[in-house]
């Protein structure tokens, strides 16, 4: 296999960033941000924001009081602690916040960090319900601030070559993507470790549940937020959307037109209220950017496979499929002539007929007409120390610093998390539904 002469390009593009992030930082330029919300994706968001020169952690919220100790070990007593997120948004210090809560919490907090004069870095999906996204919008473009979403992976320099690949035409005209990711973990389905002091004195659950009439205190759905419908929105919103964020990337979509989804709780009996297995399937329209094509995605949490994943985007001339950071495209170029004979109506005509045919095909078409056209395969691998989630902090601070675009700005982010929301509305209401992608609003649903 060969592998792509650009590669090296890639590779010394990103050794310049890593030098970068060496660099000293004037005390003017440095950037205090907080975090609200320090499980999983806080303290990992966190981690990767303190790589980026010029940045200083001052605060963190969680309505869990073990987080709020941990915080204090890891990044020092001299950080502030809060239960409350409001006390960090209303701080004049704070440039900027990490916003990494229960999904049901993204659009509320977003808008008032924005409303407070704060850059904001939320994860994905950018809402809980699709009839938050445009306020959000609308709430980033009244603060003239920077507000980046967190689906990391289209910061990716594999993602952007990828791209370049396919508008070069080197898989023909795409027809279908399939995505996937598959697991075969308790942890893998959500079922993370609880800590040992969990309960109503050490979670402040009238906070958590936002109001909530008649929802008693339990663990699970704080600890296991992502199994419950209340508070996050299953595997079409947590990791539908990644692969979403990826195909409107690469292939400069808005989303899709039509969507439809199926799946069932088919193993994790654990009281979620959410599928461990789901399909989901999307059409996206001819536009001037792209091919109408179908992109089909799949989550299994009882996988065989064990833990895998992968996106292909299949063409008319080729395949090109994600491995991690990098890729290979396969290129096959389907024959000039037809094909006569084989699995053929050829065999059920008179003989002599049979001849005539194969004669006149044979004179028509040259010896190379009738072969597909094999070539060799091209392979793109993102440097070893790459890490795409530095990348994606890097443009959100570059934002803040100067004003640059980022990559996954609202207006993208909602356009990748409304197809996945709809895809549970299909799931639970048994619909499909039909998406404007351009003015990004539900056309209806049937």
């Amino acid at each position: 296999m060969a592998a792509t002469n650009s590669g090296l390009a890639f590779a010394n593009q990103w050794q310049n960033k890593v030098d970068s992030y060496s660099r000293k930082i004037s005390p003017n330029d440095q950037i205090r941000f907080g975090t609200i919300g320090m499980g999983i994706m806080g303290i990992n968001d966190t981690n990767t924001a303190l790589k980026v020169p010029g940045t200083e952690l001052v605060a963190v919220a969680d309505l869990y009081t073990g987080r709020l100790t941990r915080a204090k070990e890891k990044y020092g007593n001299d950080i502030q602690v809060t239960q409350n997120y409001q006390e960090i948004i209303n701080r004049k210090d704070i440039d900027a916040v990490i916003i990494a809560t229960t999904d049901l919490w993204h659009a509320r907090i977003s808008t008032e960090a924005l409303k407070a004069g704060k850059a904001v870095y939320c994860e994905k999906p950018m809402v809980h319900e699709i009839n938050e996204g445009l306020d959000v919008i609308n709430a980033w473009k009244k603060s003239n601030k920077t507000m980046q979403i967190g689906s990391q992976r289209v910061s990716s320099i594999a993602i952007q070559k990828a791209r370049e690949e396919i508008k070069s035409g080197v898989i023909g005209q795409l027809a279908m993507v399939v995505a996937n990711f598959d697991r075969q973990s308790a942890l893998g389905a959500w079922e993370y470790t609880m800590p040992t002091d969990a309960s109503p004195a050490t979670v402040d659950w009238k906070r958590y549940i936002a109001g909530m009439k008649d929802e008693p205190y339990d663990a699970k759905k704080f600890f296991w937020w992502r199994n419950y419908k209340a508070f996050g929105t299953g595997v079409a919103g947590d990791l539908f959307v990644h692969l979403i964020s990826g195909i409107n990337v690469i292939m400069d979509s808005k989303g899709p037109e039509k969507i439809y989804a199926s799946g069932q709780t088919c193993y994790w009996k654990d009281g979620r209220d959410v599928p461990d297995v789901m399909a989901g399937v999307m059409q996206y329209p001819k536009t001037a950017e792209h091919p109408d094509f179908q992109v089909m995605l799949r989550v299994d949490f009882i996988s065989g496979h064990g833990e895998s994943g992968g996106t292909q985007f299949i063409g008319s001339d080729g395949v090109l499929t994600f491995d991690g950071n990098g890729f290979t495209v396969r290129r096959l170029k389907m024959s000039k002539a037809p094909g006569i004979g084989g699995w053929d109506a050829l065999e059920s005509y008179p003989k002599q007929m049979q001849e005539e045919l194969l004669k006149a095909y044979n004179e028509k078409w040259t010896v190379a007409d009738q072969k597909d056209l094999a070539m060799p395969d091209t392979v793109f691998r993102a440097p070893d120390q790459y890490d795409e989630h530095l990348e994606h902090f890097g443009h959100f601070f570059q934002g803040v610093r100067v004003g640059t675009p980022v990559v996954e700005d609202p207006v993208f982010g909602f356009r990748a998390a409304a197809p996945c929301l709809a895809a549970n509305e299909s799931y639970f209401g048994n619909k499909i539904i039909h998406w404007d992608p351009v003015n990004m609003k539900i056309v209806s649903r049937l």
